[in-house]
Formats: C-alpha cells, structure tokens, sequence
C-alpha cells in the first residue's frame, strides 16, 4: 500500500500521473509534487520490500527538485521488475475537492498503465472528495492511496 498527501498552492500544475487537469491550484512539492504517481511508486516498491521514496529519492537531494514523477515511477517499476516481481494489479484513490478526477480518469489509468508496463484492465483510479472535512475536504491539499499485487517470478 502507498499513500502520499501533498498541500495545494497556486501557481503550481496539478498533475496525477503525468497527467495535467484544469485547476486553479496545484500539488507543492520537491519534485512536480504528483500525489499519485507517488503513492503508487511506494505500493510498488513496499510491496516489494525495497525501501521507499523518501529513501530513493529524498526532498533534501537537489537532484530531484522538480522531477517528473513519472520518471521516478519508471524506475521504480523497473528496481521491481529486476528484483523478480510482476505486478498483477493496482487500485488507486485520490481525494481532493477539485479538480474532478472523473473527466481524466481514462488518461491517467492508460499513463500508469504504460509506465508499469501491465495491460489497462490492471489499474483503476477512483476520484473522492473530503465531503469538506480535513485539509482535502477544505480544498487545502490532495491525498492518493494506491495498493498493488506484486507476484514473485519463478523463474
């Protein structure tokens, strides 16, 4: 499972998995702040027992300032993939107020799904809102889960 939170701020693309949607605010981060691609890369590599994103890629490295998480994804599904795991699926959520995730959903499965190298029927994405409780239900940030299976190649 993986799970990141990043506050809103102007003057910033909100983008999830690569993918841009229309707001006037977007994820604050060290790197394009991408909640989602995020969240997935520490379900992938949780699921795999090999560290996590703050550890390989950490905000204190300038390395990564404004990195496209995507990339970071990549690399991620490939340090899996070598270490003799296969993903079977992912599921994801992202809560935030605005911007609707509905209209982009087929965009950002069909990203994921290109940069984890797995068939479309293999991700899902739900969008929810807070129901204006917390910071995501007040508009002030965006959250993202994602829980993956990984199976372990015998070969």
């Amino acid at each position: 499972m993986g799970r990141d939170l990043h506050r809103l701020a102007e003057r910033r693309r909100f983008v999830l998995a690569g993918v841009e949607l229309p707001s006037p605010k977007g994820e604050l981060g060290h790197s394009d702040g991408d909640v989602l691609a995020h969240a997935v890369m520490d379900a992938l590599l949780g699921a795999a027992a090999l560290g996590d994103i703050g550890e390989l890629f950490p905000p204190t490295d300038a390395q990564w300032k404004d990195a496209d998480s995507m990339k970071l994804l990549a690399l991620c599904a490939d340090r899996v993939k070598k270490a003799g795991w296969r993903l079977i699926n992912i599921d994801c959520v992202v809560s935030c107020e605005e911007p609707k995730i509905l209209p982009r959903r087929e965009k950002i499965r069909e990203a994921l799904a290109a940069v984890l190298d797995v068939e479309l029927n293999a991700v899902f994405v739900k969008g929810k809102t807070g129901e204006g409780l917390g910071p995501v239900g007040e508009g002030l940030a965006v959250e993202a889960l994602a829980v993956c299976l990984l199976e372990k190649n015998e070969n």
